[in-house]
């Protein structure tokens, strides 16, 4: 028998909604976008079609814009920690040798 977590959830049979970064809260956000700007739309209008569609363009709007905007901060986070780690590993390669930066600050500060 199959687990759940050994079947990959693939929506439209492409993108794989569980691993990949940001997919599945831009597909939920989306799909509760579409359903306000439709549902808005025909309260207002009562034209039932035009809100259909309204709706689809609701939820191709929505899933992009949370999806640039969540992938930019992934890329963003990404690259802090990238940084963090490179300093971490040269504060480790270069601790208490004649290289290290803080300590040549310190023996500048008590010649003074």
């Amino acid at each position: 028998m199959y687990s759940r977590s050994m079947i990959p959830f693939k929506l439209l049979g492409i993108l794989d909604v569980e691993n990949i970064p940001c997919a599945r809260d831009s597909i939920l956000y989306g799909s509760i976008g579409s359903v306000v700007a439709g549902l808005g739309h025909f309260l207002l209008t009562s034209r039932i079609r035009r809100s259909c569609d309204v709706g689809v363009g609701g939820f191709i709007l929505v899933t992009l814009g949370c999806w640039f905007h969540c992938r930019y901060n992934y890329a963003k986070l990404r690259i802090q920690e990238r940084i963090a780690r490179e300093g971490i590993k040269n504060k480790i390669l270069y601790e208490s040798t004649h290289l290290d930066p803080e300590r040549k600050q310190t023996n500048g500060d008590s010649s003074n």
